[in-house]
């Protein structure tokens, strides 16, 4: 599994989880699915769909990425909008499956991450929250 290194951890204030630390080498990899985002979920939830497209913009950009060590429960909450698969046939249990992120649509659902005066998430340089190569 691959260790997006420089990739935040989790939203910084709280217990949003952006990355895991170890594959699941007894059931395989977490299938990434759908999640229906409706209107009345909380404000924390929403910030952190926010601060997770924020982190996925920053290290990725246009550029397809490896699943990896990314939380296969934020993906989620993206996946099929925002972020898109970027092969064909795609394996949604596969830490090796490629996505990408559909810019348009990521523009329109979250216009303050691609705004010029974009806010700063808090992340800092040191993003790792693992010790070692775990």
């Amino acid at each position: 599994m691959l260790k997006h290194r420089g990739f935040p951890g989790r939203l910084p204030g709280t217990d949003f989880q952006f990355t895991i630390r170890r594959e699941n080498r007894k059931e395989g990899p977490a299938k990434i699915v759908r999640r229906e985002r409706y209107r009345d979920r909380k404000h924390a939830d929403r910030m952190a769909d926010q601060g997770f497209m924020a982190a996925l913009w920053a290290q990725f950009g246009e550029e397809p990425f490896e699943r990896g060590n990314l939380d296969a429960g934020r993906l989620s909450w993206l996946f099929g909008r925002e972020v898109v698969p970027a092969e064909d046939p795609f394996d949604p249990c596969s830490y090796e499956a490629l996505l990408r992120i559909d810019v348009k649509r990521a523009e329109a659902s979250f216009p303050e991450v691609f705004a010029k005066d974009a806010p700063d998430f808090g992340f800092d340089d040191d993003f790792d929250d693992w010790d070692g190569d775990d």
